[in-house]
């Protein structure tokens, strides 16, 4: 599942902007079909010039019906009503998605025989010191089995006494959800961590969920500004 909102804060339609002949999220939806990890693959959004895309090239979309905050009550609309165990979300504007970091992901569901984990993301080390200190990057802190304690906008862990054993990480938006898990999200209502820091991951901790992380070194360029999208067509090229 693709959730794709027209609108966004920093970059109003970056999903329809050009990345090298084609919009953004047409870019994505194609690098997610091309894994052949997925029973199927579709794009939600509540845009019909967004819908159109995907389906001019015989994709497939669906046209949400409410209003949604986050990616994941817009794919828990979506999947409500559909036979599926594992639901992998895959942000729009992730148009180099690649098949390794996805298969990481659902891996971690074929070895945990007690049901331990709700859902599954992606982790990727930083070091440049802009990127830690900058509130567009998400990290991550985990416990010593990779199972997330916490997200944030600010420099996690805050860097009081510096060694060569600290360790950043940057939350890359692709996640794995058990189907419970995210018709869970669905019903709970938004506490206090998740609207001070506008992390949707947080809900799923401050609900007791298990978030199990997972190392990749697929960078890759989410864009999230026009800054972006110009480092996206330089590494298309």
């Amino acid at each position: 599942m693709i959730p794709a909102r027209y609108a966004a804060s920093r970059f109003p339609a970056k999903l329809m902007q050009d990345l090298s002949g084609k919009p953004v999220i047409q870019r994505t939806y194609e690098a997610a079909v091309r894994t052949n990890l997925f029973d199927d693959v579709f794009v939600v959004t509540d845009s019909e010039a967004i819908f159109k895309v995907i389906t001019d090239i015989g994709g497939k979309a669906l046209m949400s019906i409410k209003e949604h905050e986050c990616g994941s009550d817009r794919i828990a609309e979506a999947v409500e009503h559909m036979d599926v165990d594992i639901i992998v979300n895959v942000q729009g504007d992730e148009p180099f998605t690649d098949r390794k970091s996805l298969e990481s992901v659902l891996e971690v569901f074929k070895d945990d025989p007690e049901l331990e984990i709700d859902l599954a993301s992606l982790m990727v080390k930083i070091t440049d010191e802009e990127e830690i200190n900058n509130p567009n990057t998400v990290k991550v802190i985990v416990d010593n089995r990779n199972f997330a304690l916490y997200f944030s906008r600010s420099v996690i862990p805050h860097p009081r006494a510096v060694s060569d054993k600290t360790v950043y990480y940057k939350h890359k938006g692709i996640y794995a959800f058990r189907k419970n898990a995210l018709m869970d999200f669905q019903r709970l209502p938004m506490l206090s961590l998740e609207a001070t820091e506008k992390i949707e991951a947080i809900r799923y901790l401050e609900y007791g969920k298990k978030i199990k992380m997972v190392k990749t070194t697929a960078s890759g360029i989410e864009i999230d500004t026009p800054e972006d999208l110009k480092k996206a067509k330089a590494a298309w090229k």
